[in-house]
C-alpha cells in the first residue's frame, strides 16, 4: 500500500500593545499571524522521506493569514471648561487589516497567471455624547423657589423678637406649614418648563470597508506597509490604480472575483424631558444608511492600467418620521383621503422635476396631451411617485417636499408616561398606583436600492434615457418603499386600588404602507387593538393540605389575572391607475387569558392558566379558527 502522509505544521504568533498616552487618550494595537510550514515537501510537491519532527525546527514557514487592528479612544475635554462640564463625549477609531493567502490549487492551473491573495480593511468612527442638563442648570443658577416654612406658634413682635405661644404645650403645636406665594408658584412653573429637558444622548457610528482580491504581494513576518500605510490602518482611499500601476494585481483577463466596498452610517438621538412632576417624555430619532459597491476588474498586462467592469451600488435606508397628520383619516376599501391626495400630488411633483430639468412647461410640446403630465415625468415615474407618496402620507406640502429618495434629518418619535395624578389626595387615598401612557413610532424604509445600469449619466434628460413608459430613467432603482406607524399604545391606563383590585385598559393602533414601483400597487395594512385587564390579589389565603397524612396549612397570596383583547387587521390593495381597492385579507381576533398563581412554598409556585383564542377571517377561503389551551404549571426556583 502507498504511504499515507498527514502533516499540518503551523506557527501562530501575535502581540498586543496598549497604552494610556494621556488621561483622555488611549490606544490598543494588536497583530496576529498564522503561518504554514511545508518543510516536509520537495520543490515539486512530493513528500520528503528523510524529514523528521524536529528537523528545521526554526523554519518560520510562509504566511497564511495576517490580521492587525488599531483602536484609539479619546475623551473629549469638555470637563476642562466649567460651563461645558455637563457634556460628556467619547470618540473612538478602529482600523482593521487582513491579508489572506490565495489557494494553492489555483496555481496548478495551466496557462493561468498568479491569481494572487486577498486583502481587506475596515475603519470605524464612533462618537457618543451625553448632555446632563441638570449640571448646566446648576451652573447657571436656575433652581426652583423653595417654600418657606412658618411655625404658627412662633411670632415676631414689632421689635423683631420671637416669642413662643404659651396657650398650648410645645408637643401639641400645629406642624409647620409651607408658605409659598402665588408668585413663587408661577415662578416654579416657569422654571419647570425651562428645565424640562433633563438628558440628551447622541450616538453616531460610521463604518467603511474595502475588499480587494487578486493582490500579488506577500506579507512579512511582522506585517507590511503595502499597498499603503493608510490602507493597513483602515484608510479608505482608493488604492486600485496604485496597486495596478505597481504590478501588485493579477493580470489574468478572466479573473471574476469582485472588488467590494461598503459603508454604514447610523445615527441615534434620545432626549428625556420632565416638564412637570410625574410627567416623563422620552424622545428618540434614528437614521441608518447602508451602501455596498461591487465591480469586476481587469488589469492591462502591458500598460498596467486598471479597468472597472460593470460597477453597481446597492443598499438600504431607514429613518424615523412622523405620519400623525394622516393617522386618523378615514381609510377603508371604499375611500381613502390620503390615497386620493397621493394621486393629486403626482402632477405637482412632476412639474417640479420638469422645471429642475430645464423644461419649459408653457410649451405644449413638453406636455403629454393625454395625461397632462410633462413628458419624461409621467404619472408612473418612480421619480414622481416616491415624493408624491411621502408628501401625501406624511402630510407635507408637495411644493416643498424633498424630491430625492433619501432624507437627512430624522424626526423624533416619543413615549409619554404620566403618574402625576398620585399627587392629589383623591387618588392617593384610593389607589396604590395610577399611570397613563402613550407612545408613537413611525419610520420610512427603503428595503433595497441599486444602481440603474441602463441610466445614461451623460444625457439624463435625453431620448437615450427614456424607459418603455417614456419616462426618464432614475439613477437608482427601488423595488418598493415602506411607511410604518405604531401607536403603542395610543392610550394605556394602568391602576391598582387600595382594595387589591388592578385594572389595565389599552388601545393600540398601527398601519403599514408599502408602495411597489414594479406594478404601482399600494398595499395598506391596518390594525386596531383593544385590551382590558383585571387583577385581584387575595392576601394570605390559607389552604389546608394532607400530604402523607400530615396536616399542613399554607398561607400565601392568590393572584388572579384576566385579560380580554380584540384586534382587527385589514389588508387593502390600492391601484393607482384604476379606481379599484380590494380587501385582500384580514381578520377579527378575540383573545381571553386567565391565570391564577399561588406560592406553595418559598421556592415552589403553582399556576392555573386558561387561554382562549378565536379568529374570523374576512375572505371566504379562510375558515374560522379557535384555539384553547389550559393546564397547570409548577415552577421551582433554586437558590435563595
Amino acid at each position: 500500500l502507498p504511504k499515507l502522509y498527514q502533516h499540518d505544521y503551523r506557527l501562530n504568533w501575535g502581540f498586543t500593545l496598549n497604552d494610556n498616552l494621556t488621561e483622555s487618550l488611549s490606544f490598543v494595537y494588536s497583530v496576529s499571524n498564522n503561518r504554514i510550514i511545508r518543510n516536509y515537501l520537495n520543490s515539486d510537491g512530493s513528500q520528503r522521506e528523510d524529514i523528521g519532527l524536529w528537523d528545521d525546527f526554526f523554519d518560520m514557514g510562509i504566511p497564511n493569514q495576517h490580521n492587525q487592528a488599531l483602536r484609539v479612544n479619546y475623551d473629549l475635554p469638555f470637563n476642562k471648561f466649567p460651563f461645558l462640564d455637563f457634556i460628556n463625549a467619547q470618540y473612538s477609531y478602529t482600523g482593521n487589516f487582513q491579508w489572506q493567502k490565495g489557494s494553492e490549487i489555483l496555481k496548478t492551473i495551466p496557462d493561468t497567471p498568479d491569481l494572487g491573495n486577498t486583502i481587506q480593511n475596515s475603519q470605524g468612527h464612533q462618537l457618543n455624547g451625553a448632555l446632563t442638563m441638570e449640571r448646566l442648570y446648576d451652573y447657571l443658577g436656575i433652581k426652583r423657589k423653595q417654600p418657606q416654612q412658618r411655625d404658627p406658634d412662633r411670632s415676631r413682635n414689632r421689635l423683631g423678637f420671637t416669642r413662643e405661644s404659651s396657650l398650648q404645650n410645645q408637643d401639641d403645636r400645629t406642624p409647620p406649614r409651607n408658605n409659598t406665594s402665588n408668585q413663587d408658584k408661577w415662578l416654579n412653573t416657569g422654571i419647570d418648563l425651562l428645565t424640562a429637558l433633563k438628558r440628551v444622548s447622541v450616538n453616531y457610528n460610521e463604518t467603511r470597508g474595502t475588499y480587494l482580491p487578486g493582490y500579488l504581494q506577500n506579507v512579512g513576518f511582522i506585517g507590511t506597509l503595502k499597498p499603503s500605510t493608510g490602507f493597513i490602518f483602515g484608510g479608505q482611499a482608493d488604492i486600485r490604480e496604485l496597486a495596478a500601476r505597481k504590478g501588485w494585481l493579477t493580470v489574468y483577463q478572466d479573473f471574476n472575483d469582485q472588488y467590494l466596498t461598503n459603508q454604514t452610517k447610523v445615527l441615534n438621538f434620545q432626549a428625556d424631558l420632565e416638564p412637570s412632576q410625574g410627567l416623563i417624555i422620552n424622545l428618540n430619532a434614528d437614521r441608518t444608511y447602508a451602501e455596498n459597491y461591487a465591480e469586476n476588474y481587469r488589469v492591462d498586462p502591458y500598460q498596467l492600467q486598471y479597468q472597472s467592469l460593470a460597477p453597481r451600488r446597492y443598499g438600504n435606508f431607514s429613518i424615523s418620521t412622523i405620519m400623525i397628520g394622516t393617522a386618523f383619516q378615514k381609510s377603508d376599501e371604499a375611500q381613502s383621503k390620503a390615497f386620493e391626495k397621493f394621486r393629486e400630488n403626482r402632477l405637482s411633483i412632476a412639474n417640479r422635476l420638469a422645471k429642475n430639468a430645464g423644461m419649459d412647461l408653457s410649451n405644449p410640446a413638453n406636455i403629454n396631451a393625454k395625461t397632462g403630465f410633462p413628458k419624461g415625468f409621467g404619472r408612473t415615474s418612480q421619480q414622481v411617485l416616491l415624493p408624491a407618496f411621502l408628501s401625501a402620507y406624511t402630510h407635507q406640502d408637495p411644493a416643498s417636499i424633498r424630491l430625492g429618495a433619501f432624507r437627512n434629518t430624522p424626526l423624533p418619535n416619543w413615549d409619554i408616561k404620566y403618574t402625576g395624578l398620585m399627587q392629589f389626595t383623591f387618588f392617593r387615598d384610593r389607589f396604590r398606583r395610577f399611570s397613563v401612557q402613550h407612545g408613537y413610532h413611525a419610520g420610512y424604509t427603503i428595503n433595497q436600492f441599486q444602481t440603474n445600469l441602463t441610466y445614461d449619466f451623460n444625457n439624463p434628460y435625453g431620448m437615450s434615457n427614456l424607459d418603455q413608459n417614456e419616462n426618464f430613467k432614475s439613477e437608482i432603482l427601488i423595488s418598493n418603499i415602506n411607511l410604518t406607524e405604531q401607536f403603542s399604545p395610543l392610550l394605556r391606563i394602568d391602576l391598582e386600588m387600595k382594595n387589591a383590585v388592578s385594572l389595565m385598559a389599552e388601545v393600540d393602533k398601527d398601519r403599514m404602507l408599502s408602495l411597489s414601483f414594479d406594478n404601482n400597487l399600494l398595499t395598506e395594512i391596518q390594525g386596531n387593538e383593544y385590551r382590558l385587564g383585571l387583577g385581584y390579589r387575595i392576601k394570605d389565603l390559607k389552604v389546608t393540605t394532607m400530604v402523607e397524612g400530615v396536616r399542613r396549612v399554607l398561607s400565601s397570596d392568590l393572584n388572579l389575572k384576566a385579560d380580554i383583547a380584540y384586534r382587527r387587521n385589514k389588508t387593502i390593495a390600492r391601484y393607482l391607475d384604476t379606481n379599484d381597492a380590494q380587501l385582500t385579507t384580514g381578520q377579527d381576533r378575540w383573545e381571553f387569558h386567565f391565570t391564577a398563581d399561588y406560592a406553595l412554598s418559598q421556592h415552589l409556585t403553582a399556576m392555573f392558566y386558561y387561554d382562549h383564542n378565536f379568529s374570523k377571517y374576512f375572505v371566504s377561503t379562510a375558515f374560522p379558527q379557535t384555539t384553547i389551551r389550559s393546564g397547570i404549571r409548577l415552577r421551582y426556583s433554586f437558590g435563595n
